[in-house]
């Protein structure tokens, strides 16, 4: 999957680039509005990945030149910009999704995934499932055998990383860089400590237990046979 990816600020350019690349992902970075048009036209991409506050033409203006030539390739706007109107804006222009700076690069990367799979039209996936447990998307909120769990943002992202990649073990370095978008530091115990809080509200009070530590390794979700 090919992605454009159009953003002035070179420190985020870069961030973007080698974490999409590291997830299975074709990169293009240019870093302003006439280059991302241009490109855009020129070729074919699954998804363009759009900052709104550009030199050059803005990301408005870009967006607009590609729904007039008839392209429909997803968009995905970034901006620091948080007004309710903006993002009416962005998406009455044709814009697929909207997310405002600071991100987490998981969120990112759900939006992502979840762009790509509307536009080879799958079926955009509204819950994640893993035995009792459930993740609604859209509302932003788990529950367990019915039952609310109350999580922050943070948590959210860090169950919403788990149970998107079930049985596979993650290395707390992924973790860290994913959902704290920090370089893994050994004499940081940020992710065993989520990793506990999330446990204790997921697991303490249900059975089976979900959430395992992989020794030395990292962790896993996922539903074991006992």
């Amino acid at each position: 999957m090919k992605i454009l990816i159009v953003e002035d600020e070179p420190k985020t350019g870069e961030y973007l680039s080698q974490g999409l690349s590291e997830a299975g992902f074709a990169i293009e970075l240019v870093q302003n509005g006439d280059d991302g048009l241009h490109r855009a036209l020129q070729y074919e991409y699954d998804l363009v990945i759009l900052d709104v506050m550009l030199p050059g033409l803005n990301g408005w203006q870009v967006l607009q030149s590609i729904r007039k030539h008839g392209l429909q390739v997803p968009v995905l706007f970034l901006t620091a910009r948080d007004q309710v109107e903006d993002r009416v804006s962005g998406l009455e222009m044709g814009a697929d999704d909207y997310l405002v700076k600071p991100f987490s690069f998981a969120e990112l990367l759900a939006r992502v995934r979840t762009i790509l799979r509307r536009g080879r039209g799958g079926i955009e996936a509204k819950t994640l499932n893993v035995a009792d447990l459930e993740l609604d998307l859209l509302r932003r909120r788990a529950t367990r055998s019915g039952r609310r769990i109350d999580l922050t943002a943070k948590a959210f992202g860090l169950l919403d990383l788990l149970m998107r990649r079930q049985g596979e073990v993650l290395p707390r370095s992924l973790i860290a860089s994913q959902v704290w978008d920090m370089n893994f530091d050994s004499d940081t115990n940020v992710v065993e400590v989520a990793m506990r809080r999330l446990r204790s509200k997921v697991d303490d009070a249900f059975a089976p237990k979900l959430i395992h530590t992989v020794r030395g390794m990292g962790y896993v979700l996922e539903e074991k046979n006992t």
